[in-house]
């Protein structure tokens, strides 16, 4: 699967990062694996896939991260899956995570330089907030697809408080999310929640997989 970013530009100040919407096609949930190393992603990744989580992110902070990247990317792209490089954020970092294999990037906070690096790479962007001049910001820029981060500490209540004045803003929760609070925060109105450590629990497979298909829940 490939999702090109639509980028309107006036001189380089407005960018568009809408095609998340197609990217997640309307799950609920992505995968997120920090610093698992080249095997354990990838294993980790497989059960994401065959749980019916088509989306992955692998923070890139070190040399071994980029290298799982390549090789989860590489994997992904024979399943039709999409993975993405998180922590991003210098261009060098767009430059890597482009090289890997990656379709997007995420950051763990609003740096315009970064989205648009990523842009001009080919390469959707979605940044970290955690305030209203933050989401401001971001959407004064074009985005409306933001990382909530770090979500167990904004809390459900920040997810209803945004809503008011910005509606257009799509929420994707990042930090501290697992199957015993991702619905709280989907039905608080953020339109996916990224997982991590759940999907090494076989204890919480089966509450993640409910929250794919409702009609799976017992």
């Amino acid at each position: 699967m490939t999702v090109t970013p639509t980028t309107a530009t006036d001189e380089g100040t407005t960018v568009d990062n809408s095609g998340f919407e197609e990217l997640f096609d309307g799950s609920p949930l992505m995968a997120i694996l920090r610093g698992m190393g080249v095997e354990r992603s990838l294993a980790v990744s497989t059960t994401a896939w065959d749980l019916g989580i088509d989306v992955v992110e692998l923070p890139i902070q070190s040399p071994e991260d980029v290298e799982a990247l390549r090789v989860v990317a590489s994997a992904a792209k024979e399943r039709g899956k999409v993975v993405g490089a998180g922590t991003v954020v210098s261009p060098e970092h767009v430059a890597q995570a482009l090289e890997a294999g990656a379709a997007f990037t995420v950051s763990p906070g609003l740096d315009l330089d970064v989205v648009r690096a990523s842009h001009d790479a080919g390469l959707l962007s979605m940044p970290g907030v955690a305030t209203a001049s933050e989401v401001q910001l971001a959407m004064k820029a074009g985005l409306t697809w933001l990382k909530a981060f770090p979500a167990s500490v904004l809390g459900t209540a920040w997810l209803g408080a945004m809503r008011g004045p910005f509606p257009r803003a799509q929420f994707v929760t990042t930090g501290g999310m697992s199957a015993a609070n991702a619905a709280e925060y989907l039905q608080a109105g953020a339109r996916v929640v990224a997982v991590g450590s759940a999907l090494e629990d076989p204890a919480q497979l089966p509450r993640l997989a409910a929250l794919l298909d409702p009609a799976t829940a017992s």
